[in-house]
């Protein structure tokens, strides 16, 4: 397999004076993956222009260690075609080169962070041969399980204290911010949340959240805030390593949200490293807006009062509404808490699930189904049943649909769709795909919202007619009125905050 490497990689990846860990990640598991690093001649080129001598000598001498396309193909029609609306500017132009060899088949994928690529990719639906490093990762997690030995420890919270403010993670920090280090030091006594590298104990991720009440001083940010409660993410920073830890982090910002009632969500950031462009649109993705300046930082903001709106569920995400329908859905015990870790049970150790995987942490998960009908659509609630028996069998979780996809034409495809929120391995989704070939698989997106904080088994939801015996324990979709939806939040003792109906 042949991966051609977009510019900005290379460069990141010789500079001397250029630390980034997600190149570093990246570099290790095309090597453990056994795939060719390619670089194009327009690369070459661009480097050899790079302003920074030190950055083209070390490439240079680092040259061999790649496979040099040596004669580029000629451009496709398409290609041609698809340059000609989108291209702008030379880089733009080189950027449609480097496309042209997936799209040709000179190389299997192209690894690039620079989202207009992306946006051409999909223009010409060549788009699951073109990765960002964190899709690329989840795409070797999947197809390689038995190499990862990627050791993370799960999310933890702990004082500023704890933290060794040495790690190279901070150097950025400094950078950015004068005077980051006594600021962090007052901190001792608060608290943070960080993932840690189990094997050599360096971050991977660092996130602290202030609640802030409506007589903060806003002078500094233009326009000025109206007054309101508001939750400050006040540092906030993620290292692409294939985990998903940016939607797992940002999670813990909306719970924190919702457990101090705040109306707004807001963070300040600067725009000038990969990885805060990476942090911005995973933010715009999840319906913070552009607001205004503090200084030189720009300032993005989370509307947090109660609404929900069908068409954008990620942008409302938590709130759900009882209006639309609900659903009971099976889940076995073995997968339970691996797809819906929040949800984890009293009687299951959380020491067996310290090391992460992608399927974890992302807020957007998949299900994986042949079930006859009735099926769910947009919007509506899924509330999972983990299965074990008139004792053991427990509700746990609530999610919302996203999306549901059917007539799936080709293992490739299932694949592509599962790939990013299942709990699945490559080889064993390859297997569901082709268990019953008259009846193919279809997949359900959905966001997991809340895990009930009490637990209610088969036998209650049977003493409350939501189940009317043991033959009827959900084996498809099973749904149940709004009273019934009602009695199971109330048994479970919910915080119905995230319900705006």
């Amino acid at each position: 397999m042949k991966a051609l490497l977009d510019t900005n990689i290379i460069i990141h990846r010789e500079a001397r004076s250029v630390v980034n860990q997600d190149i570093g990640i990246l570099f290790r598991w095309l090597d453990r993956a056994k795939y060719v690093k390619c670089i194009h001649p327009v690369t070459i080129d661009e480097i050899k222009r790079n302003p920074n001598k030190d950055t083209v000598d070390t490439f240079l001498k680092k040259i061999d260690s790649y496979e040099q396309i040596i004669y580029p193909a000629p451009l496709s029609k398409e290609v041609s075609e698809t340059s000609s609306l989108f291209d702008k500017n030379d880089n733009d132009v080189n950027d449609s080169k480097l496309l042209n060899e997936v799209y040709v088949g000179r190389v299997d994928i192209l690894i690039s962070e620079d989202n207009k690529i992306h946006l051409k990719a999909k223009h010409l639906s060549i788009e699951h041969k073109v990765f960002k490093i964190d899709a690329f990762l989840e795409k070797i997690f999947s197809e390689h399980p038995d190499l990862v030995d990627y050791k993370v420890l799960n999310v933890r919270k702990v004082h500023f204290g704890q933290i060794n403010l040495q790690d190279e993670f901070f150097d950025s920090f400094r950078e950015d911010y004068p005077g980051f280090d006594s600021w962090f030091i007052k901190k001792s006594d608060e608290t943070a949340y960080i993932t840690v590298n189990k094997d050599n104990g360096l971050l991977l991720s660092f996130l602290y959240l202030k609640i802030e009440d409506s007589t903060e001083d806003y002078t500094d940010i233009t326009p000025i805030f109206p007054k309101r409660k508001r939750l400050k993410v006040g540092t906030f920073k993620v290292i692409n390593n294939g985990f998903r830890l940016g939607e797992r982090f940002l999670k813990i910002i909306f719970d924190n949200a919702l457990i101090n009632r705040v109306d707004e969500i807001y963070v300040t950031i600067f725009d000038h490293r990969d990885e805060q462009k990476r942090l911005i649109d995973l933010l715009i993705l999840w319906g913070f807006k552009y607001w205004g300046q503090k200084g030189t930082e720009k300032v993005y903001v989370r509307d947090f009062r109660p609404t929900f709106n069908i068409d954008t569920l990620r942008e409302n995400f938590p709130y759900i509404s009882r209006k639309l329908k609900t659903y009971i859905v099976p889940i076995y015990e073995a997968y339970h808490t691996e797809l819906l870790p929040d949800s984890i049970l009293k009687t299951e150790s959380p020491l067996e699930f310290v090391e992460d995987f992608p399927h974890r942490n992302g807020i957007s998960k998949v299900y994986v189904s042949r079930a006859l009908k009735p099926h769910p659509s947009q919007g509506d609630l899924l509330v999972f049943y983990r299965t074990g028996g008139y004792y053991k069998s427990v509700v746990s979780t609530i999610g919302i649909v996203q999306k549901v996809i059917y007539d799936i034409k080709t293992e490739e495809e299932f694949i592509n769709h599962c790939r990013k929120g299942s709990v699945f391995p490559e080889k064993d989704l390859k297997a569901m795909w082709n268990y019953k070939k008259g009846n193919r698989p279809f997949v359900i997106r959905f966001m997991y919202v809340y895990s009930f904080p009490h637990r209610i088994n088969m036998k209650q939801l049977i003493d409350l007619d939501i189940l009317k015996g043991v033959d009827d324990a959900p084996r498809g979709f099973k749904p149940i009125s709004t009273e019934q939806l009602n009695l199971i939040l109330k048994e479970t003792k919910s915080d119905e905050s995230f319900i705006v109906d």
